[in-house]
């Protein structure tokens, strides 16, 4: 026993004693709220081939926030995601949901929880209440309640016109409000969204951030949204981690990691005109890098050179006067507020790619519900 407890406390203080400023994501040490729905600690997932997806991360969501995961494709965010909703096993950490573990008390914590996937999977042959009364008999649920909840459901969607057609007719964004209906049908504590509004055009897209802060403000309802859409994020989200090669890199509000950066973002690109442009950034980046008002300068993926200025209206003219005194010859410049896509070239020295909307196409993708009856 003596000898147990002896190797326990040499292991603790080697654990501490190997804290830097580069591995702090190792080692958990801030004090979780009392009203933390979600407690993940030292999360890891490595795939067959020593692939690590997801590096030891740590992070809590509170009840009623909306938490949210950014990071660009590949970053370990959907894997994250699979693992907390009970699809896949992690392979060592902890995770929690409501005191709960999601691998040794899985059945309990999908009770708890809702899911919408990427991509909508309703039955496009069966109405919208169809398939909402579907689901519902999924979780069991007595015949009257189900009933009163679908016309809920209906009515917060704005489904009301649509209920009683096939869902086949349905538009891209109508989809994805009945999948985030039948996500809600047992009233799950937390929604689980996994790129909610990917492929969804800008209008449809905004008129889902609608549905989605009506839930959490006026429902209470306790959020954990993945996504690459850096406005999505700003917007929604109350707080959020930042995710990248299986790391969180950043966490806090939307406008602490903006104010992190401090003053404005003048950006700077250049033309090939026998110097490449990255070298060119690069040139232009020594000679700025030093100066007094320069807070920070990166050269991004693109070739452009970001400055982070205290103040960007009179950083301009003495940028322009430097490059002039050195000759070199800038092909635009714009000047900007700090933005969450600054925050995360910051701290991996590259943007975000945004995909493009794809348009939905009535009869394409089908999901598990949507398989023809013969």
């Amino acid at each position: 026993m003596i000898v147990l407890l002896e190797e326990k406390v040499r292991f603790m203080v080697e654990k501490i004693a190997n804290i830097t400023p580069e591995n702090t994501q190792e080692v958990w040490t801030r004090s979780v709220p009392e009203d933390a729905v979600l407690d993940v600690r030292d999360l890891r997932k490595v795939y067959a081939g020593n692939i690590e997806a997801v590096k030891g991360i740590n992070f809590y969501v509170r009840e009623g926030e909306f938490f949210g995961f950014l990071g660009p494709n590949g970053a370990g965010k959907s894997t994250t995601i699979k693992i907390l909703i009970t699809l896949l096993a992690r392979t060592s950490g902890t995770a929690t949901i409501l005191g709960h573990d999601v691998n040794e008390e899985s059945t309990l914590v999908r009770r708890l929880i809702g899911y919408a996937a990427q991509e909508a999977s309703p039955d496009d042959d069966l109405t919208g209440q169809e398939n909402l009364n579907i689901q519902g008999n999924l979780y069991h649920i007595e015949p009257t309640v189900l009933k009163s909840r679908i016309e809920e459901l209906i009515e917060l969607m704005d489904l009301q016109d649509a209920a009683n057609r096939r869902v086949g007719t349905y538009s891209g964004g109508m989809r994805k409000r009945l999948d985030l209906a039948s996500a809600l049908i047992h009233r799950p504590r937390i929604l689980f969204l996994d790129e909610p509004t990917t492929g969804l055009d800008p209008q449809n897209r905004a008129g889902l951030w609608k549905y989605l802060e009506r839930l959490n403000k006026q429902e209470g309802l306790t959020i954990f949204l993945t996504t690459h859409y850096m406005e999505e994020a700003d917007k929604l989200c109350e707080r959020l981690a930042i995710i990248d090669g299986g790391k969180i890199i950043a966490e806090g509000s939307p406008t602490e990691l903006k104010a992190h950066l401090g003053g404005d973002v003048i950006t700077l690109s250049f033309k090939d005109n026998g110097t490449s442009p990255e070298f060119q950034a690069t040139r232009v980046q020594e000679v700025l890098r030093d100066q007094a008002f320069v807070r920070s300068t990166t050269v991004n993926a693109e070739k452009n050179l970001t400055v982070v200025v205290e103040n960007g209206s009179e950083a301009i003219p003495l940028v322009m006067r430097l490059l002039d005194h050195e000759g070199l010859v800038v092909a635009s410049l714009s000047l900007t507020s700090p933005s969450l896509d600054d925050v995360f070239l910051k701290y991996t020295g590259t943007r975000i790619r945004q995909d493009d909307p794809v348009a939905y196409t009535p009869g394409g993708a089908r999901g598990p519900w949507a398989r023809r009856r013969r």
